[in-house]
């Protein structure tokens, strides 16, 4: 199976989550990506999470590293900088999410690059940017969270802030760095023209609170939080529980969907009550609809109502457990999991990782080789550049951790 990038190669010194998930992204669509890893525990992401038999391998690491190459280098060993700038003169994109000025420090910044390179895609990931007063904080995921005020939006009025339950920032970073690196390869198809590109997090994660920020610039105004109330800020667009008691999410922003729904579940009479004639109404008593909605639901089981208001076109869903949302039925015809072979695992070998969540007509994203162990490739790469035995076990002299640089 080809892919859109095949023939790209992307040389990434990224770690952890933003970087590796944006060459994860390109590596899903073809691109052949080689992890450049430290001495010693390489990517902390491979001891990540508190099973110490996964480490090496742990889930979170494999989650965004499968299809790739290990090769460890210690950078501040002249010979294994000579191996890094003979591999970046082959490839197309460098993606590095050090501090700003570390790889000026190694020699491997976009200006030295550039002349190994004319025509690179460079993509440097960082917490603030790399010209910024802040460019020299450390930065991850909960840190931006609570400083782009994405912490600030979630909850009820009143509540202590809280950060959204998974590294949202980190993975919104990555696509974002993604994206522009596509972009810049499809502008150099045409131009001729390399490109170095600045992604923070923290613009990133301004530019994904889009719908919260432009309302605050445009009215001087933030928005109100509203807990399980939808951006609508509607009564009919929330949570409410069910027979069973499931909790059901409701999505009526729009007159004619209201209109739907009150018929639907015979109750005309809202549609002749003044209180709800109308979204501004519905607003103005909002407690009176809730209660109304409240009464509604706790007749039905929540997958009834789900399925009901479903056909019928009214937005509604259950609440689901990631583990009940992974295993609905049609998710293999959509090819969001992709079965995997990890024979370094500890138990089960054969699990699944997360597609790009997109579908082409021809060659869809995929990949199908496990995550590499740490320097699995070191002596494939190192020979594939011409170096002999003699100048390999040099290069790789400075992964010894008595080597002093």
């Amino acid at each position: 199976m080809s892919g859109a990038l095949d023939g790209i190669l992307v040389v990434d010194f990224s770690h952890v989550m933003a970087g590796p998930y944006a060459s994860h992204l390109l590596c899903l669509l073809g691109a052949e990506v080689i992890k450049i890893e430290a001495p010693g525990i390489g990517d902390a992401m491979r001891n990540y999470g508190p099973d110490r038999r996964y480490d090496g391998m742990a889930p979170a690491f494999v989650a965004v590293n499968a299809g790739k190459k290990s090769m460890v280098l210690n950078l501040k060993h002249a010979p294994a900088r000579e191996a890094a700038r003979r591999l970046i003169a082959r490839a197309d994109v460098v993606l590095e999410n050090f501090r700003p000025g570390v790889m000026a420090r190694f020699g491997l910044d976009y200006a030295s690059v550039r002349e190994l390179q004319p025509r690179m895609v460079y993509c440097s990931v960082s917490g603030y940017g790399q010209h910024s007063p802040r460019r020299d904080w450390p930065a991850i995921d909960n840190i931006v969270q609570a400083t782009s005020g994405m912490m600030s939006l979630s909850g009820e009025q009143g509540d202590d802030p809280m950060r959204v339950g998974f590294p949202v920032v980190d993975t919104l970073t990555g696509q974002t760095a993604a994206f522009a690196i596509l972009a810049a390869l499809l502008r150099r198809e045409r131009t001729g023209a390399g490109e170095l590109i600045d992604v923070a997090m923290f613009d990133a994660a301004i530019a994904f609170m889009a719908s919260a920020v432009v309302p605050y610039l445009v009215t001087g105004r933030g928005l109100a939080r509203t807990g399980n109330v939808g951006y609508s800020g509607q009564p009919t667009s929330g949570v409410f529980v069910s027979s069973d008691g499931r909790q059901v999410s409701l999505g009526v922003v729009q007159q004619p969907q209201f209109e739907t729904l009150a018929r639907l579940v015979g109750r005309a009479d809202w549609l002749a009550d003044p209180r709800f004639a109308n979204a501004d109404l519905r607003r103005k008593h909002a407690d009176e609809m809730h209660q109304a909605l409240s009464a509604l639901f706790a007749t039905r089981p929540a997958a009834q109502w789900e399925q009901e208001l479903s056909e019928a076109g009214i937005p509604c869903g259950m609440v689901r457990e990631v583990s009940e949302a992974i295993a609905l039925d049609g998710l293999a015809e959509r090819g969001i999991k992709l079965p995997l072979h990890v024979p370094s695992l500890p138990d089960l070998q054969d699990v699944a990782i997360v597609n790009a969540g997109f579908k082409f007509s021809e060659d869809s994203p995929h990949i199908d080789v496990a995550p590499p162990c740490l320097g699995e490739h070191n002596e494939e790469i190192l020979a594939s550049l011409g170096f002999d035995a003699a100048q390999r076990r040099e290069i790789l002299a400075g992964n010894d951790p008595g080597h002093k640089a």
